[in-house]
């Protein structure tokens, strides 16, 4: 048993409290009120990087939630990897449908339940105890090593665009390791090669200056409500393609070898429709579903509301109706070209009788794309199989790491994905987990990484 393996087994136990005591500290960065939190957490994983060994550890305040970097570069003529996570979690309503207060952990059947589990604060400790456990016991590491933790990746990181033109010098690297993220299953790995951007718009139509009787006006002036139900229908066709003049002018096309490594991840589409408690599933024709989430285009309404909400009826024509759309892009799609396309639409279906405005969300990303052949997959892939015994599938994801296209735009470096949380795990819902086996399997895979990368 190597050294490490063994500093790891003796020290389990500490790990694990350690990871509680992370997960009690709220750092929720979409709440206000919470900023002193992920404060707090900051500090906390910049001590605990200390502890481990990682050196130049430094606190840097952005405009918005703070960034933590560290690094330990003494292996001359190694390769320089640079470790990615996020601290900050998601808010954790509706509080009332989680079986135990969402920041007290409990531990129970090997998972710890609380939020940020999996989401990243179970994922991202990983490496830092991985890292320790190899200067314990030999007193150097087998490569050079940089780390970077956010604490703002669940509001889509806009601080992290400006933080990373201005400390480059301090994040070189070969390559990116980024511990937020997933393995297919508890026994079958993945290393995941393409994540959609995301951009987003609210579309606000106002119709008079007040709510009017339904009687007296209806028939004689635009329903705003009608007006945005007729914008939203012209946006998509009854086969799922999108209707917006433009919108797919920057799709790169799937490739025969695309939909080759897609298909050959296996896909239960009754077991599928049957966990989400649908009759039948839509999308775009002529894709398979998992072509359609991981590598086509989407424009989906997340939000709409307008008029009369409480019990019973009031018979107003309302003042104004208002929806939420996000796009998720796929390469080599560009957010502001999207919105510019989405905006234009919306401005040429709107019918008389109404005034449109159009908010802009701030926070956008790029899609990310790596090629499945691309060298720095092979020592994760060897590593992964290694620690299943089978190899692992090459997959996409439908979310959005902001961040990982922002590597490749500024630093040149491509980012591998080597994270255990797993989809199941309830991430950014009620009742989140992370298995305490997948905890210990990553310690191990991480040691083993960095010795094969040397």
């Amino acid at each position: 048993m190597a050294e490490w393996q063994r500093y790891l087994d003796e020290n389990q136990a500490r790990f694990q409290a350690e990871l509680l005591e992370f997960l009690r500290i709220p750092s929720v960065s979409a709440l206000p009120d919470r900023a002193g939190d992920v404060e707090h957490a900051a500090v906390w994983v910049a001590d605990r990087m200390r502890a481990a060994g990682i050196e130049h550890v430094e606190i840097f305040p952005t405009a918005g939630h703070p960034v933590v970097c560290g690094d330990w570069r003494h292996a001359s003529g190694k390769p320089t990897i640079l470790i990615y996570g996020h601290f900050d979690t998601q808010p954790a309503d509706p509080v009332e449908l989680w079986d135990s207060p969402p920041f007290q952990p409990v531990v129970k059947e090997g998972r710890v339940y609380a939020r940020g589990s999996t989401d990243d604060k179970g994922n991202m400790l990983i490496p830092i105890l991985s890292v320790e456990a190899l200067l314990k016991t030999g007193s150097a590491l087998p490569v050079n090593v940089r780390f970077i933790f956010e604490g703002q990746e669940e509001i889509g990181s806009p601080q992290i665009p400006a933080f990373v033109a201005a400390h480059r010098d301090r994040l070189l690297c070969d390559v990116v390791v980024s511990a937020d993220g997933s393995q297919w299953g508890e026994d079958q790995p993945a290393l995941w090669v393409g994540c959609k951007g995301l951009c987003g718009l609210q579309i606000d139509v106002q119709g008079a200056a007040a709510d009017l009787h339904s009687g007296t006006y209806g028939g004689a002036v635009q329903n705003p409500i009608h007006a945005l139900a007729q914008i939203l229908a012209s946006m998509r066709d009854p086969r799922g393609r999108i209707c917006v003049n433009g919108f797919y002018n920057d799709v790169i096309p799937l490739t025969d070898a695309d939909r080759e490594s897609i298909a050959a991840v296996p896909f239960d589409e009754s077991a599928y429709k049957k966990d989400l408690d649908v009759d039948d599933l839509f999308g775009e024709a002529g894709y398979s579903p998992l072509e359609r989430a991981w590598a086509r285009p989407t424009l989906e309404v997340n939000g709409i509301w307008g008029g009369f909400q409480g019990d019973g009826v009031k018979t107003v024509l309302p003042s104004s109706a208002h929806a939420k759309i996000t796009c998720r892009l796929v390469a080599e799609q560009i957010p502001d070209r999207v919105l510019d396309a989405v905006e234009a639409h919306v401005r040429e279906h709107a019918p008389p009788g109404v005034r449109i405005v159009i908010q802009r969300f701030p926070a956008s990303a790029r899609p990310y794309r790596m090629p499945v052949d691309h060298p720095d997959n092979r020592i994760p892939h060897g590593v992964l199989t290694e620690m299943y015994g089978k190899e692992p599938y090459y997959i996409r994801t439908g979310g959005t790491v902001p961040v990982y296209r922002l590597f490749l735009d500024e630093l040149g470096v491509y980012t591998v994905t080597f994270a255990f949380g797993l989809e199941d795990e309830r991430l950014h819902a009620p009742n989140e987990f992370f298995r305490l086996s997948s905890f210990q399997r990553g310690q191990r895979a991480y040691c083993r990484l960095l010795e094969e990368w040397s």
